[in-house]
């Protein structure tokens, strides 16, 4: 496991932490970052996925 992929998989985490939290106190704007923080994270976790395939494959 690359830092990419670590580093994603947490953003992913927090994100979800704060869109939850978003949605149980009524914040639109804690929900809307929670949900940004988590699609960062997903797409930083594939990159790091990504350089994992394509070492395993060189």
């Amino acid at each position: 496991m690359n830092k990419d992929q670590t580093k994603g998989r947490i953003e992913e985490v927090k994100g979800k932490v704060k869109e939850v939290a978003g949605k149980v106190m009524g914040n639109k704007e804690l929900e809307q970052k929670g949900k940004f923080q988590g699609i960062k994270g997903q797409v930083q976790a594939g990159l790091g996925d990504l350089k994992e395939e394509i070492k395993k494959a060189v």
